[in-house]
């Protein structure tokens, strides 16, 4: 029974502060405590030190011993890896859902394309960078390759906290809608050639993102 409940407190405070991390609550350069974070989830130091150590498998906290945790900033050589494998999948995977896509797969698409839609009328910038994730996901599910997006998952991951502070560019939302419709158009045709150069125009996009948010908040990188 106690292993059980120190899990659970474990993957609480984990996620909570995943999910903070991600979302840039808390920002690069943040520096945590142990003591701190477990008074604040009310709960004992174990379970808070258990979650600092898969944030730092995540590659989200540097854990230094006799030094203070802090959240980590941006790794140039990750993130250009990361990049590389997201591509080299993404590829990979609109050349296996031209071979099976239909009007309800389009349709699944077309409606994420309106909420994205509604979400930048909105301003709504955090609901937008979800559904980007969603369709994307989308995508990975309704080719048949579900796991091959838990997979890449990891990759994407690395640069997400990138792409949502490249949002702070009031065009950036428009441009990566334009995108996503260019995608799901080339998938409606069955167009390979289209559906891949629309991959790549899109994931190229991460280079004027990493040098806007390098000139902006270079205090956010390693």
């Amino acid at each position: 029974m106690e292993n059980i409940v120190r899990r659970t407190t474990t993957d609480a405070v984990y996620e909570k502060l995943h999910d903070e991390i991600i979302s840039l609550e808390i920002l690069p350069g943040t520096k945590l405590s142990e003591s701190e974070v477990a008074r604040r989830f009310g709960v004992s130091r174990q379970p808070v030190r258990n979650a600092f150590t898969r944030l730092c498998n995540d590659d989200l906290l540097l854990i230094r011993p006799q030094k203070a945790t802090e959240v980590r900033g941006f790794s140039m050589e990750r993130v250009e890896l990361a990049r590389l494998v997201r591509l080299s999948v993404e590829l990979e995977i609109v050349y296996r859902a031209v071979g099976v896509w239909d009007a309800s797969c389009q349709a699944h698409l077309a409606e994420n394309i309106r909420w994205q839609e509604q979400a930048i009328e909105g301003g709504d910038l955090t609901k937008f960078h979800a559904l980007d994730y969603d369709f994307h996901k989308l995508i990975y599910v309704l080719s048949g390759n579900p796991t091959a997006f838990e997979v890449m998952l990891e990759c994407k991951q690395k640069v997400d906290r990138i792409c949502l502070l490249s949002l702070e560019k009031s065009s950036e939302a428009t441009s990566i809608l334009t995108d996503h419709r260019a995608i799901a158009e080339s998938l409606a045709l069955r167009d390979l050639d289209a559906a891949q150069a629309a991959i790549r125009a899109h994931l190229s996009r991460l280079d004027e993102t990493i040098e806007f948010i390098h000139e902006t908040h270079p205090n956010f990188f390693e």
